[in-house]
């Protein structure tokens, strides 16, 4: 499973899965570094930060963010 942080209400992190859907997780649930955008995948029981993902979503984001302004 792969989420990935919207935003942060309080102690909880608001998250998107793939489905669109929303999660929520407590804040003390999630790896150090974790962030608004941030990809997460939950290995051995526990969540972890996937930061290959995260660097190729933000690459195709500010590609397609160029083209609009080009």
């Amino acid at each position: 499973m792969r989420l990935i942080i919207d935003r942060f209400e309080g102690g909880l992190a608001v998250c998107e899965r793939e489905d669109g859907s929303l999660e929520h997780i407590p804040v003390e649930a999630l790896p150090e570094g974790a962030r608004e955008g941030s990809v997460l995948v939950l290995q051995d029981g526990a969540w972890a930060l996937d930061m290959r993902e995260e660097e190729e979503r933000r690459a195709r984001l500010f590609a397609k963010q160029e083209g609009l302004f080009q």
